[in-house]
């Protein structure tokens, strides 16, 4: 099932969500379903959040960089209540985007490293490091479980500079080729 994804201004996007146990239902489904969305959106990543749940689940398919970084060539995974413990203090400048803001696009400053514990879809406990774009991206997908979206890491002058931008999404005012809600 593709889900539709959720827009800035809803809600469920400024929750903190709620860790997931083991016995939630069809999370193996759920995790499948929402990389058939992912796909479908032509995205790297997808939170929970986005498609209207508030647990502490997202995924990343860093595949599409494969061919130019082919350590990236399979790497696609999803996290179940993780936690980054661990951040390097050396930081870049990413160009991001968003499902759920569509059309928008900034620079945000994000680590180059970071550490992180959490389960993987059979629950098996993981504690690895992440370096380069799965560390950008993983950052990106944990910042909305946590409430945040990449356009609250920018500068106060640069969100001001973007906030009619932010206003349309909210309003429903924008375009993109998948399905939304």
């Amino acid at each position: 099932m593709i889900y539709p994804i959720v827009v800035y201004g809803a809600q469920v996007l400024r929750e903190k969500a709620q860790p997931i146990a083991p016995d939630y239902p069809e999370v193996k489904k759920l995790i499948e379903d929402m990389f058939l969305t992912l796909d479908e959106a032509e995205g790297v990543g997808l939170a929970a959040p986005q498609i209207g749940k508030s647990i502490r689940l997202f995924i990343v398919d860093c595949t599409p960089w494969g061919e130019e970084h082919p350590e990236l060539a399979d790497f696609r995974r999803a996290f179940i209540n993780p936690e980054i413990y661990e951040m390097s203090e050396e930081t870049k400048l990413y160009e991001e985007g968003c499902l759920s803001l569509p059309g928008l696009h900034e620079s945000v400053r994000r680590s180059l490293a970071i550490r992180m514990r959490y389960l993987d879809e059979d629950f098996q406990p993981h504690d690895e490091e992440f370096v380069g774009l799965p560390a950008w991206v993983i950052q990106h997908e944990y910042d909305h479980l946590e409430g945040t979206v990449f356009t609250d890491r920018l500068s106060p002058l640069r969100r001001n500079l973007i906030k009619s931008k932010l206003l349309n999404l909210a309003k429903g005012r924008y375009r993109c080729t998948y399905k939304t809600k």
